[in-house]
């Protein structure tokens, strides 16, 4: 857990002048580095800090969860500065192209279609299997209903690729806009991470649950990093140690719980 310091916005390119979606909690300001990282300079990592148990604002305000603790470790072995700000789903992509920060790590699928546009690390956290979740009571049939999905999501693709019709989301918070609207009965399923369903049917006891078959659909979260950047070597090389000692494994079991995928 850290408090977040603010940094100042490098300003968008022309090719994707957009407002931005980038969020900061309390303090002194910083800029986002070059591609060229050398030494303790300071690097700026997104996240959409609504996706628990990955990434969250706890109730002290401060970021918490597996890929902030994971992300803290992984800069302190790689000699990297290292400072968090909220950034909107939707514009994770276009915003680290933009320079706005320096890396995403915010629960991020490794698919080819985004490695067109950024790089990846290896992966932190395994593939895994998505699952569906429906209300409690509901059945695999629910599968066959209305689906909905968040935008710009492995999720909406995958619907996407099958010619399936389903319900878009808001992204302004994704994962909770899918779970509170099947909870609503706005839709009777959704197709979510496994280690995300299964926290929200801890959270919403007795009133969820998993159906129908499981769908893998990438390889694994990986780090987002800009096409070409040194940040990707370093962040590796540290990912790479603390994979060999246990330490991913350890912080997976820790907040996914004993169910999670884990690295062999």
């Amino acid at each position: 857990m850290r408090s977040l310091r603010a940094f100042l916005l490098a300003a968008l390119v022309p090719l994707l002048a957009a407002c931005s979606g980038v969020d900061t909690v309390t303090g002194a300001d910083t800029v986002t580095g070059a591609d060229t990282v050398t030494g303790a300079e300071t690097v700026t990592i997104a996240t959409v800090g609504s996706y628990h148990p990955f990434d969250f604002v706890n109730d002290e305000g401060e970021l918490d969860g597996l890929e902030p603790e994971l992300g803290d470790e992984l800069c302190r072995r790689a000699g990297l500065e290292c400072e968090w700000v909220i950034n909107d789903w939707a514009d994770m992509i276009p915003d680290l192209v933009a320079r706005e920060f320096d890396a995403i790590f915010s629960g991020m699928s490794i698919t080819a279609k985004r490695e067109e546009l950024i790089d990846f690390t290896e992966a932190y956290y395994p593939p895994t299997p998505s699952v569906y979740v429906a209300r409690a009571g509901a059945g695999d049939e629910a599968v066959e209903g209305t689906i909905g999905a968040a935008p710009n999501t492995i999720y909406s693709d995958y619907f996407a690729e099958l010619g399936r019709p389903v319900v878009l989301f808001d992204d302004s918070s994704t994962s909770l806009n899918t779970i509170n609207a099947v909870l609503a009965g706005t839709v009777d399923a959704v197709l979510v991470d496994h280690g995300y369903a299964v926290e929200s049917l801890l959270e919403h006891e007795g009133r969820l649950e998993i159906v129908g078959p499981s769908v893998l659909l990438d390889r694994g979260l990986g780090i987002g990093v800009r096409k070409g950047s040194e940040l990707k070597g370093k962040l590796d090389e540290a990912l790479a140690s603390m994979k060999a000692d246990g330490t991913v494994n350890a912080l997976i079991l820790k907040w996914v719980g004993p169910d999670a995928s884990i690295f062999e």
